[in-house]
Protein backbone atom coordinates (compact mmCIF):
# COMPACT_ATOMS: atom_id res chain seq x y z
CA UNK A 1 0.00 0.00 0.00
CA UNK A 2 2.43 2.43 0.87
CA UNK A 3 6.29 2.97 0.80
CA UNK A 4 7.84 2.82 4.46
CA UNK A 5 10.64 5.58 4.70
CA UNK A 6 12.75 5.36 7.92
CA UNK A 7 12.65 8.55 10.01
CA UNK A 8 16.28 8.43 11.83
CA UNK A 9 20.16 9.23 10.91
CA UNK A 10 21.37 6.00 13.00
CA UNK A 11 21.99 3.37 10.55
CA UNK A 12 21.57 0.26 13.33
CA UNK A 13 17.86 1.28 13.44
CA UNK A 14 18.10 1.30 9.63
CA UNK A 15 19.27 -1.96 9.27
CA UNK A 16 16.79 -2.86 11.48
CA UNK A 17 13.35 -2.44 9.84
CA UNK A 18 15.12 -2.39 6.41
CA UNK A 19 12.74 0.46 4.68
CA UNK A 20 13.39 1.10 1.05
CA UNK A 21 14.28 5.11 1.87
CA UNK A 22 15.50 6.96 4.44
CA UNK A 23 15.27 10.87 5.83
CA UNK A 24 17.89 12.74 8.20
CA UNK A 25 17.31 16.02 9.31
CA UNK A 26 19.65 18.11 11.61
CA UNK A 27 18.01 17.17 14.87
CA UNK A 28 18.16 13.85 13.84
CA UNK A 29 21.81 13.90 12.56
CA UNK A 30 22.88 15.60 15.61
CA UNK A 31 21.38 12.71 17.91
CA UNK A 32 23.48 10.86 15.62
CA UNK A 33 26.09 12.20 16.12
CA UNK A 34 26.48 11.68 19.99
CA UNK A 35 26.99 7.49 19.12
CA UNK A 36 30.50 6.60 20.25
CA UNK A 37 30.70 4.30 17.00
CA UNK A 38 29.80 7.32 14.41
CA UNK A 39 32.46 9.27 15.90
CA UNK A 40 34.84 8.05 12.59
CA UNK A 41 32.19 9.99 10.21
CA UNK A 42 32.59 13.14 11.67
CA UNK A 43 36.32 12.51 12.66
CA UNK A 44 36.43 12.18 8.29
CA UNK A 45 34.28 14.89 7.82
CA UNK A 46 36.45 16.98 9.38
CA UNK A 47 39.76 16.17 8.30
CA UNK A 48 37.87 16.02 4.88
CA UNK A 49 37.10 19.72 5.30
CA UNK A 50 40.17 20.57 6.79
CA UNK A 51 41.92 19.51 2.99
CA UNK A 52 39.43 21.65 1.29
CA UNK A 53 39.54 25.16 3.44
CA UNK A 54 43.59 24.50 4.10
CA UNK A 55 45.29 24.90 7.24
CA UNK A 56 44.92 28.09 6.98
CA UNK A 57 41.30 28.27 6.76
CA UNK A 58 39.17 29.67 9.97
CA UNK A 59 37.56 27.18 12.28
CA UNK A 60 34.24 28.62 10.81
CA UNK A 61 34.71 27.58 7.66
CA UNK A 62 36.15 24.16 8.14
CA UNK A 63 32.92 23.85 10.31
CA UNK A 64 30.51 25.02 8.00
CA UNK A 65 32.05 22.94 5.27
CA UNK A 66 32.21 19.50 7.51
CA UNK A 67 28.68 20.04 8.49
CA UNK A 68 27.60 19.38 4.12
CA UNK A 69 30.30 16.37 3.94
CA UNK A 70 28.71 14.97 7.65
CA UNK A 71 25.34 14.65 6.07
CA UNK A 72 26.09 13.78 2.82
CA UNK A 73 28.42 11.30 4.47
CA UNK A 74 25.75 9.56 6.52
CA UNK A 75 23.83 9.46 3.65
CA UNK A 76 26.29 7.92 2.23
CA UNK A 77 26.33 5.27 5.05
CA UNK A 78 22.44 4.92 4.71
CA UNK A 79 22.55 4.30 0.92
CA UNK A 80 24.05 0.80 1.75
CA UNK A 81 21.58 0.32 3.62
CA UNK A 82 18.45 0.85 2.03
CA UNK A 83 17.53 0.24 -1.72
CA UNK A 84 15.94 3.60 -2.62
CA UNK A 85 16.55 7.12 -1.87
CA UNK A 86 17.94 9.21 1.28
CA UNK A 87 16.86 12.98 2.19
CA UNK A 88 19.36 15.40 2.69
CA UNK A 89 18.24 18.76 4.18
CA UNK A 90 19.51 22.19 2.71
CA UNK A 91 20.53 24.13 6.21
CA UNK A 92 17.33 25.75 7.45
CA UNK A 93 19.05 29.10 7.69
CA UNK A 94 18.75 29.45 3.97
CA UNK A 95 15.14 28.66 4.14
CA UNK A 96 14.05 32.11 2.84
CA UNK A 97 17.12 33.03 0.52
CA UNK A 98 15.80 31.14 -3.04
CA UNK A 99 19.57 31.60 -4.29
CA UNK A 100 21.25 30.32 -1.11
CA UNK A 101 19.30 27.11 -1.58
CA UNK A 102 19.86 26.28 -5.12
CA UNK A 103 23.62 27.08 -4.41
CA UNK A 104 23.48 24.84 -1.29
CA UNK A 105 21.82 21.82 -2.95
CA UNK A 106 23.95 21.47 -5.79
CA UNK A 107 26.72 21.76 -3.41
CA UNK A 108 24.96 18.43 -1.89
CA UNK A 109 24.92 16.77 -5.09
CA UNK A 110 27.99 17.18 -5.86
CA UNK A 111 29.12 16.00 -2.80
CA UNK A 112 27.60 12.59 -3.26
CA UNK A 113 28.72 12.84 -7.09
CA UNK A 114 32.24 12.85 -5.82
CA UNK A 115 31.36 9.58 -3.97
CA UNK A 116 29.93 8.15 -6.83
CA UNK A 117 26.47 8.31 -6.00
CA UNK A 118 23.90 9.06 -8.77
CA UNK A 119 21.34 12.67 -8.34
CA UNK A 120 18.60 9.92 -8.88
CA UNK A 121 19.38 8.57 -5.35
CA UNK A 122 19.31 11.36 -3.71
CA UNK A 123 16.35 13.89 -2.57
CA UNK A 124 17.18 17.31 -1.00
CA UNK A 125 15.17 18.41 1.95
CA UNK A 126 14.05 22.12 1.54
CA UNK A 127 12.00 24.06 3.85
CA UNK A 128 8.30 24.53 2.37
CA UNK A 129 8.53 28.58 2.48
CA UNK A 130 7.44 30.44 -1.29
CA UNK A 131 11.71 30.91 -1.44
CA UNK A 132 12.10 27.52 -0.89
CA UNK A 133 9.33 26.09 -3.29
CA UNK A 134 10.68 28.23 -6.13
CA UNK A 135 14.03 27.49 -5.44
CA UNK A 136 12.83 23.66 -5.60
CA UNK A 137 11.09 24.30 -9.38
CA UNK A 138 14.44 25.63 -10.43
CA UNK A 139 16.48 22.34 -8.94
CA UNK A 140 13.46 20.25 -10.27
CA UNK A 141 14.20 21.07 -13.78
CA UNK A 142 18.21 20.46 -13.81
CA UNK A 143 17.05 16.58 -12.49
CA UNK A 144 17.81 17.87 -8.67
CA UNK A 145 14.49 15.74 -6.87
CA UNK A 146 13.49 17.65 -3.75
CA UNK A 147 11.61 16.39 -0.71
CA UNK A 148 9.95 19.67 0.57
CA UNK A 149 9.93 19.72 4.30
CA UNK A 150 8.20 21.66 7.42
CA UNK A 151 5.09 21.31 5.45
CA UNK A 152 1.43 22.12 7.10
CA UNK A 153 -0.65 23.88 5.05
CA UNK A 154 -2.70 22.89 1.62
CA UNK A 155 -1.50 26.45 0.21
CA UNK A 156 2.17 25.03 0.48
CA UNK A 157 1.21 21.59 -0.46
CA UNK A 158 -0.83 23.04 -4.16
CA UNK A 159 2.33 25.48 -4.77
CA UNK A 160 4.59 22.43 -4.25
CA UNK A 161 2.72 20.10 -6.83
CA UNK A 162 2.30 23.09 -9.17
CA UNK A 163 6.31 23.39 -8.91
CA UNK A 164 6.74 19.80 -9.92
CA UNK A 165 8.46 19.18 -7.18
CA UNK A 166 8.66 15.04 -6.74
CA UNK A 167 7.92 14.42 -2.84
CA UNK A 168 6.64 16.47 -0.19
CA UNK A 169 6.86 15.66 3.42
CA UNK A 170 3.32 17.19 5.44
CA UNK A 171 3.82 17.00 9.25
CA UNK A 172 0.81 15.09 10.57
CA UNK A 173 2.14 14.68 14.36
CA UNK A 174 2.61 18.59 14.38
CA UNK A 175 -0.60 19.85 13.14
CA UNK A 176 -1.87 17.38 16.16
CA UNK A 177 0.14 19.04 18.32
CA UNK A 178 -1.02 22.62 17.38
CA UNK A 179 -4.70 21.32 17.92
CA UNK A 180 -4.27 19.60 21.28
CA UNK A 181 -2.36 23.32 22.56
CA UNK A 182 -5.24 25.58 21.39
CA UNK A 183 -8.04 23.46 22.04
CA UNK A 184 -7.04 21.97 25.31
CA UNK A 185 -7.98 18.26 24.57
CA UNK A 186 -5.66 15.10 25.34
CA UNK A 187 -6.20 13.37 22.36
CA UNK A 188 -8.18 13.04 18.84
CA UNK A 189 -9.27 9.63 17.40
CA UNK A 190 -7.64 8.61 14.03
CA UNK A 191 -10.42 9.56 11.70
CA UNK A 192 -10.60 13.32 13.51
CA UNK A 193 -7.18 13.69 14.08
CA UNK A 194 -6.43 17.11 12.38
CA UNK A 195 -2.85 15.97 10.58
CA UNK A 196 -4.87 13.03 9.57
CA UNK A 197 -7.06 15.12 7.68
CA UNK A 198 -4.81 17.52 6.52
CA UNK A 199 -3.21 14.87 4.48
CA UNK A 200 -5.54 12.79 3.42
CA UNK A 201 -6.93 16.09 1.76
CA UNK A 202 -3.65 16.90 -0.10
CA UNK A 203 -3.45 13.25 -1.26
CA UNK A 204 -6.80 13.03 -2.51
CA UNK A 205 -6.48 16.16 -4.77
CA UNK A 206 -2.65 15.37 -5.93
CA UNK A 207 -4.32 12.47 -7.15
CA UNK A 208 -7.71 13.95 -8.49
CA UNK A 209 -5.81 16.34 -10.69
CA UNK A 210 -2.89 14.53 -11.99
CA UNK A 211 0.21 15.64 -9.90
CA UNK A 212 2.77 13.84 -9.41
CA UNK A 213 4.21 15.04 -6.60
CA UNK A 214 4.34 12.22 -4.10
CA UNK A 215 2.59 12.59 -0.41
CA UNK A 216 4.83 11.27 2.45
CA UNK A 217 3.20 11.66 5.45
CA UNK A 218 5.54 12.40 8.14
CA UNK A 219 5.90 13.69 12.21
CA UNK A 220 3.77 10.90 14.06
CA UNK A 221 2.94 10.33 17.59
CA UNK A 222 0.87 7.51 17.12
CA UNK A 223 0.22 4.68 15.40
CA UNK A 224 -3.14 5.21 14.71
CA UNK A 225 -2.06 8.30 12.68
CA UNK A 226 -0.05 6.09 10.60
CA UNK A 227 -2.93 3.22 9.90
CA UNK A 228 -5.11 6.05 9.26
CA UNK A 229 -2.97 6.99 6.16
CA UNK A 230 -2.23 3.50 4.92
CA UNK A 231 -2.22 3.99 0.83
CA UNK A 232 -0.19 7.23 0.90
CA UNK A 233 2.48 7.04 -1.46
CA UNK A 234 5.33 7.34 1.49
CA UNK A 235 5.39 7.24 5.27
CA UNK A 236 8.45 8.17 6.93
CA UNK A 237 8.52 6.49 10.66
CA UNK A 238 10.50 6.52 13.54
CA UNK A 239 11.93 3.67 14.56
CA UNK A 240 10.23 3.43 17.77
CA UNK A 241 6.57 3.52 16.06
CA UNK A 242 8.20 0.96 13.33
CA UNK A 243 9.13 -1.13 16.23
CA UNK A 244 5.30 -1.02 17.33
CA UNK A 245 3.82 -1.49 14.38
CA UNK A 246 6.01 -4.37 13.72
CA UNK A 247 4.44 -6.47 17.27
CA UNK A 248 0.91 -4.96 16.43
CA UNK A 249 -1.66 -7.78 15.11
CA UNK A 250 -4.72 -7.35 12.83
CA UNK A 251 -5.77 -6.37 9.49
CA UNK A 252 -4.39 -3.16 8.00
CA UNK A 253 -7.46 -1.65 5.38
CA UNK A 254 -6.52 0.70 3.18
CA UNK A 255 -7.85 4.24 4.04
CA UNK A 256 -6.03 6.77 1.12
CA UNK A 257 -6.92 5.02 -3.03
CA UNK A 258 -6.19 6.79 -6.21
CA UNK A 259 -9.13 5.18 -7.71
CA UNK A 260 -11.42 6.17 -4.51
CA UNK A 261 -11.37 10.12 -4.14
CA UNK A 262 -14.03 11.90 -2.61
CA UNK A 263 -14.38 15.43 -1.73
CA UNK A 264 -12.22 16.78 -3.16
CA UNK A 265 -11.27 20.97 -3.59
CA UNK A 266 -11.74 22.96 -6.78
CA UNK A 267 -8.67 23.03 -8.74
CA UNK A 268 -6.11 26.00 -7.36
CA UNK A 269 -3.60 28.32 -8.77
CA UNK A 270 -0.87 29.65 -5.97
CA UNK A 271 0.70 32.58 -6.87
CA UNK A 272 2.95 34.95 -4.52
CA UNK A 273 -0.24 36.85 -3.42
CA UNK A 274 -2.24 33.52 -2.83
CA UNK A 275 0.39 31.50 -0.83
CA UNK A 276 0.62 34.65 1.23
CA UNK A 277 -3.02 34.62 1.85
CA UNK A 278 -3.38 30.89 2.50
CA UNK A 279 -0.70 30.85 5.33
CA UNK A 280 -2.12 34.12 6.76
CA UNK A 281 -5.60 32.33 7.55
CA UNK A 282 -3.87 29.33 8.60
CA UNK A 283 -2.35 30.49 12.00
CA UNK A 284 -1.25 26.78 12.53
CA UNK A 285 0.81 26.30 9.09
CA UNK A 286 2.28 29.34 9.28
CA UNK A 287 3.35 29.24 13.37
CA UNK A 288 4.26 25.62 12.44
CA UNK A 289 6.58 26.39 9.76
CA UNK A 290 7.95 29.29 11.91
CA UNK A 291 8.64 26.90 14.37
CA UNK A 292 10.02 24.60 12.88
CA UNK A 293 12.46 26.27 10.62
CA UNK A 294 13.45 27.90 14.56
CA UNK A 295 14.14 24.72 15.72
CA UNK A 296 16.32 23.19 12.97
CA UNK A 297 18.35 26.10 12.64
CA UNK A 298 18.85 26.12 16.52
CA UNK A 299 20.07 22.02 15.49
CA UNK A 300 22.89 23.30 12.81
CA UNK A 301 23.88 26.16 15.58
CA UNK A 302 24.45 23.15 18.29
CA UNK A 303 26.19 20.50 15.97
CA UNK A 304 28.63 23.08 14.73
CA UNK A 305 29.58 24.14 17.80
CA UNK A 306 30.10 20.36 18.65
CA UNK A 307 32.67 20.17 15.29
CA UNK A 308 34.27 23.01 16.26
CA UNK A 309 34.70 21.42 19.65
CA UNK A 310 36.10 18.11 18.02
CA UNK A 311 38.11 19.86 15.45
CA UNK A 312 39.79 21.52 18.49
CA UNK A 313 40.57 17.97 20.15
CA UNK A 314 41.82 16.50 16.40
CA UNK A 315 44.06 19.68 15.56
CA UNK A 316 45.20 20.55 19.26
CA UNK A 317 47.64 23.29 18.90
CA UNK A 318 46.74 23.92 15.08
CA UNK A 319 42.82 24.94 15.75
CA UNK A 320 44.02 27.58 19.08
CA UNK A 321 46.17 28.80 16.12
CA UNK A 322 43.71 29.52 13.68
CA UNK A 323 41.05 30.37 16.31
CA UNK A 324 43.31 33.09 17.69
CA UNK A 325 43.57 34.66 14.79
CA UNK A 326 40.20 35.30 14.63
CA UNK A 327 39.86 36.55 17.81
CA UNK A 328 42.48 38.83 17.08
CA UNK A 329 41.37 39.96 13.57
CA UNK A 330 37.75 40.69 14.88
CA UNK A 331 39.25 42.64 18.21
CA UNK A 332 42.58 44.17 17.43
CA UNK A 333 41.11 47.24 15.88
CA UNK A 334 44.44 48.94 15.71
CA UNK A 335 46.34 45.81 14.77
CA UNK A 336 48.93 46.76 17.64
CA UNK A 337 49.05 42.85 18.57
CA UNK A 338 46.85 43.18 21.68
CA UNK A 339 43.29 44.26 22.91
CA UNK A 340 42.80 46.35 25.41
CA UNK A 341 38.84 46.66 26.86
CA UNK A 342 37.87 49.24 24.70
CA UNK A 343 38.47 47.24 21.52
CA UNK A 344 36.70 44.02 22.58
CA UNK A 345 33.44 43.30 21.34
CA UNK A 346 32.77 40.40 23.17
CA UNK A 347 31.16 40.61 27.16
CA UNK A 348 33.22 41.90 30.48
CA UNK A 349 33.08 38.09 31.32
CA UNK A 350 34.43 36.52 28.86
CA UNK A 351 37.44 39.49 28.62
CA UNK A 352 38.00 39.27 32.62
CA UNK A 353 38.19 35.33 32.27
CA UNK A 354 41.06 35.64 29.48
CA UNK A 355 42.71 38.71 31.22
CA UNK A 356 44.93 36.50 33.69
CA UNK A 357 47.17 39.23 34.94
CA UNK A 358 44.61 41.86 35.02
CA UNK A 359 46.25 44.54 33.26
CA UNK A 360 43.37 44.91 31.09
CA UNK A 361 45.42 43.56 27.92
CA UNK A 362 45.13 40.74 26.09
CA UNK A 363 48.21 39.39 24.56
CA UNK A 364 47.81 36.31 21.81
CA UNK A 365 49.25 33.97 24.75
CA UNK A 366 46.66 35.20 26.74
CA UNK A 367 43.68 34.34 24.13
CA UNK A 368 45.25 30.78 23.47
CA UNK A 369 46.22 29.84 27.16
CA UNK A 370 42.32 30.57 27.87
CA UNK A 371 41.05 28.63 24.72
CA UNK A 372 43.03 25.60 26.35
CA UNK A 373 41.91 25.82 30.10
CA UNK A 374 37.97 25.90 28.65
CA UNK A 375 38.93 23.09 26.23
CA UNK A 376 40.23 21.19 29.43
CA UNK A 377 37.17 22.02 31.33
CA UNK A 378 34.92 20.76 27.99
CA UNK A 379 33.88 24.42 27.61
CA UNK A 380 34.75 25.29 23.98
Amino acid sequence: MTVVVADTGDLEAIRTFTPRDATTNPSLILAAAQIPSYQKLIDEALQSSRQRIGMSGAVEEVVHEALDEICVFFGKEILKVVPGRVSTEVDARLSFDKDATIAKARKLIGLYNELGISKDRVLIKIASTWEGIKAAEILEKEGIHCNLTLLFGFGQAVACAEAGVTLISPFVGRILDWYKAKTGRDSYSGPEDPGVISVTKIFNYFKAYGYKTEVMGASFRNIEEIIELAGCDLLTISPKLLDQLRKTKGSLIRKLDPSNIIDVQEKLHIDKPKFDEFMNKDPMASEKLEEGIRGFSKAIDTLEAQLAHRLAVIEGGAAFSHVVQEIFMLNDLDGDGCITREEWLGSDAVFDALDHDHDGRLLQDDVRSGLGAALALGNV
